[in-house]
């Protein structure tokens, strides 16, 4: 019932992650990864998934996040870290790299955890 529970909340949380992309500077590429959590939770819900499966996303997410850790890197040194919640500028690319960052560790967060419910 658990599994139930989360797969659905991930899925709606994904889902919508996925849509509010549409508005990003490249939002192929983060409608595609929020979108794969979103099906592949969908997926854990109906009884269809394998758990290599949610270790393998979970490991290649971890993998896309690390190009992100420059930027993380760079906001973390900044004095000023009230810019996360601020709008993006382009001065300033590690904010968006840092929020691109926290949105993979969430994604692969997800999935670390759906693979481990039973």
């Amino acid at each position: 019932m658990k599994a139930k529970i989360f797969s659905a909340l991930y899925f709606l949380i994904f889902a919508a992650f996925a849509y509010l992309q549409f508005n990003d500077p490249d939002p192929m590429f983060w409608i595609t990864i929020y979108g794969m959590v979103a099906i592949v939770s969908m997926l854990r819900l109906f009884g269809l998934y394998h758990r290599w499966g949610f270790f393998v996303i979970t490991i290649s997410l971890l993998g896309i996040a690390c190009f992100y850790l420059p930027g993380l890197v760079e906001y973390l040194i900044q004095p000023n870290k009230n810019e996360i919640v601020g709008q993006m500028v382009y001065k300033k690319p590690y904010i968006e790299e840092t929020r691109e960052f926290i949105g993979l560790l969430m994604a692969a967060g997800a999935m670390y955890h759906l693979g481990k419910l039973k």
